[in-house]
């Protein structure tokens, strides 16, 4: 059975780059346009593995990310980061994030990322 991923980034483009690299891959793709929404589709989905941007509308990934981790402390999140947002990266480790990718998507970091949490 292929891994649930939920992807959350408010940009519709690096969503759709994302899940391209991802469904090649033989994964099962969630989608969310901000916080409030990842945290309801991984209670719908109990998602492997999550890939949340930091800032979105309506909720960041920070605090998604600890909302998320509030309830199930075994989830496997990763940030997504654009070049500039070091000290937002600290943060979300604090948060609980156990990894961050860095924008635009290098298909090959996102398959070791995903190899190296949820293999």
């Amino acid at each position: 059975m292929s891994k649930k991923i939920l992807i959350s980034d408010d940009a519709t483009f690096m969503r759709a780059q994302l899940r391209g690299i991802l469904i090649e891959n033989q994964f099962a793709v969630y989608e969310a346009t901000n916080g409030q929404e990842a945290i309801e589709k991984y209670e719908a989905y109990n998602p492997d593995l999550v890939f949340m941007d930091i800032i979105m509308p309506v909720m960041d990934g920070i605090a998604a990310t600890k909302a998320i981790r509030a309830n199930h402390p075994d989830a496997v999140i990763v940030m997504c980061t654009s070049m500039g947002q070091q000290s937002m990266i600290i943060e979300s480790v604090k948060a609980g994030a156990k990894d961050f990718i860095v924008k635009p998507f290098q298909p090959q970091r996102v398959l070791d990322c995903i190899k190296k949490l949820v293999a």
